[in-house]
């Protein structure tokens, strides 16, 4: 247990302040603060001691420079079991400080703003907050540490109960969300300096710190348990930042699914309508309008169409929404809704409804994917381009017409989205058939013959495509 008698306030986040430092204040504590967050608690009435008055030093530098003093971090650090520290922390005039209640400058959203310069950027990297931080973590047993104002009432009702002591559980869980904290922060500062100051593509450690967003009700199967993280600076039209309007909470398998389908119709300009069952594209069109698309869609595969999701790059006229919900999917994605779409679909109780706006005009980012393996990662630059840098180049002796060209990229656009090994047949505005994720290319040709025939189709007058070349020429025999 600790018992909580000087508290150090200085936070940028003012959200539930008053109500914290109001409480702490009924409890007997005596609170120490700086520059603005010292005049916000007085103007609420709450009694502060100003840093600046404690230390005996100004705050200076543009305030660069105002917390960084030994009785401030002497009174975080001193072990309160240690007879040496205490007569060293007296000698000095250093009171001991029980509490830091810190939140960081708000580096994340000053960067996410359009055209932000980098010595904006820079005067928003906090120095003495993670310092104070990390000083009242160290010292975790004797000192609770609250940089978020979510934990507020908790660690408040807590002390109200137990006559202003804190548990060595709570201050525990206080400490870890410190260092969780500040690791995350350290991480957004590097991720922004490191392409601004030529850092290296893959750097000696990489540095991932998406936030929790969701625990899901379960993984990949139903014994596993799992959670959804969002890389809050990535602004693309994704499955991380779209917005469910109804239906039953996302699953792992529903966010997989969508980053497939949302990948896959991004390569369109044109309106165009995708089928995503397990990752895989069941059915892919283009057309005039989203209807006659989701049409062509359908009639590749219906039967695996079944329990997959819808994908369309234009909003979802309720026409559309109507053939929708006369299927069991899964979820809907579109950039918005005509009419009663929206009504239309959350009829069915378990459909997911999404909005993700932008997804028509989306311009992929540049970044680095990482995939996890057991022990490690594997990281790599993601796929925004269609072709290679050489481009679309004809290897054979008769150039193709026109239409076949047309049909040929867009048999590519599809392929590059179905798993390996991957062969695709397709008209210049819709997929016949597809054989998806096969450890023979021969296999996954005939597999998208016989899906084709399944669906009353041929792949008679299509293209083929493949996402590797043919080592004999069977797969072509085949076809």
């Amino acid at each position: 247990m600790a018992k909580i008698k000087r508290a150090l306030v200085s936070v940028s986040d003012k959200q539930g302040l008053a109500e914290f430092a109001k409480g702490l204040s009924g409890l007997g504590v005596e609170i120490l603060s700086t520059g603005g967050t010292a005049k916000a608690l007085a103007d609420a009435g709450v009694p502060v001691i100003e840093v600046s008055d404690y230390t005996g030093f100004p705050e200076m530098m543009d305030g660069r420079v105002k917390t960084l003093h030994p009785k401030i971090h002497g009174g975080l650090l001193a072990l309160r079991d240690n007879k040496k520290h205490l007569e060293e922390a007296e000698k000095n005039g250093i009171k001991l400080i029980d509490m830091v209640v810190v939140n960081l400058y708000p580096f994340e959203q000053t960067v996410s703003k359009d055209g932000v310069q980098l010595e904006e950027a820079i005067e928003k990297i906090d120095i003495g907050g993670p310092s104070m931080l990390r000083s009242g973590a160290k010292n975790y047993k004797s000192v609770a540490v609250v940089c978020r104002p979510q934990r507020y009432g908790e660690v408040l009702k807590e002390m109200q109960a137990n006559n202003g002591d804190l548990s060595e559980a709570t201050l525990s869980s206080l400490a870890l969300d410190v260092f969780n904290h500040t690791a995350h922060y350290d991480s957004a500062i590097f991720n922004f300096l490191s392409p601004r100051l030529n850092g290296e593509k893959f750097p000696h450690y990489l540095t991932v710190s998406p936030e929790r967003v969701a625990v899901l009700r379960y993984g990949e199967n139903p014994h596993q348990q799992a959670a959804f993280y969002r890389d809050n600076s990535f602004k693309e039209p994704a499955a991380s930042n779209c917005k469910v309007l109804s239906g039953k909470e996302m699953s792992y398998n529903n966010y997989l699914d969508a980053e497939s389908g949302i990948e896959l119709i991004k390569e369109f300009s044109e309106p165009a309508i995708a089928i995503i069952k397990h990752n895989n594209p069941c059915g892919t069109a283009t057309g005039l309008d989203s209807v006659k698309a989701y049409e062509a869609a359908l009639a590749c595969d219906p039967v695996s169409a079944f329990g997959g999701i819808v994908v369309s790059n234009r909003p979802l006229p309720e026409k559309l929404a109507e053939l929708i919900s006369q299927r069991f999917y899964e979820l809907v994605i579109a950039p918005s809704y005509e009419g009663k779409s929206v009504e239309i679909l959350t009829q069915k109780k378990n459909l997911r409804v999404i909005e993700l706006a932008g997804i028509d005009k989306a311009t992929r980012v540049p970044e680095i994917h990482v995939k996890s393996i057991a022990g490690g990662l594997l990281a790599q630059d993601r796929n925004v381009s269609l072709f290679g840098p050489d481009g679309f180049k004809t290897v054979t002796k008769r150039a193709p017409t026109p239409e076949e060209k047309d049909a040929l990229e867009f048999a590519w656009k599809v392929c590059k989205h179905v798993k390996s090994n991957a062969i695709v047949y397709a008209t210049r505005d819709r997929s016949i058939g597809v054989g998806a994720g096969q450890m023979s290319r021969v296999d996954s040709a005939n597999i998208g013959i016989m899906k084709a025939e399944n669906a009353g189709l041929s792949v008679k007058g299509t293209v083929m495509a493949s996402d590797a070349y043919f080592p004999f020429p069977d797969g072509i025999e085949v076809a």
